[in-house]
């Protein structure tokens, strides 16, 4: 065996008690935004622009919750690029596969604005707010 270290998966996890939960529900939730952006829109009044701060809060919401689960930046970084292409590949996949749905710049834009703030979480108080919920015991790494 060489003298590397062997690679162990979820170092990038913060040290949950229960990661392989947090990662399934943070899964799921990604995987209903896909599953909602892609079919038809329920009836909805859209006042101000209020579609844009759902797609918004959505975003923020993922990316947020990415704060939770990942310890150091480049994890970070790589699930909020991985977030920012994922809106912008859906509203692609929106202008060409569906026909009661269009693709739309604005959307795109404020997916990755949500991302960006939602990452932003992680300079605040709360970056370590599931390791409190999850009744872990120690001292939060940075």
């Amino acid at each position: 065996m060489s003298g590397r270290p062997r690679y162990r998966p979820g170092r990038s996890l913060k040290p949950l008690r229960h990661p392989r939960f947090w990662v399934a529900l943070w899964t799921l939730a990604i995987a209903g935004v896909v599953v909602l952006s892609m079919m038809p829109p329920p009836p909805m009044p859209d006042f101000d622009g209020s579609d844009k701060w759902s797609h918004f809060l959505g975003y923020f919401a993922l990316a947020a919750s990415a704060v939770q689960l990942f310890r150091n930046w480049p994890a970070l970084l790589g699930a909020g690029l991985g977030l920012v292409l994922l809106g912008i590949g859906i509203e692609y996949a929106q202008g060409a596969l569906t026909v009661d749905r269009m693709a739309d710049t604005r959307d795109a834009l404020a997916n990755t604005l949500g991302v960006i703030a939602g990452l932003g979480t992680r300079l605040t108080p709360l970056r370590d707010l599931l390791l409190r919920i999850d009744g872990w015991r120690g001292e939060p790494r940075a």
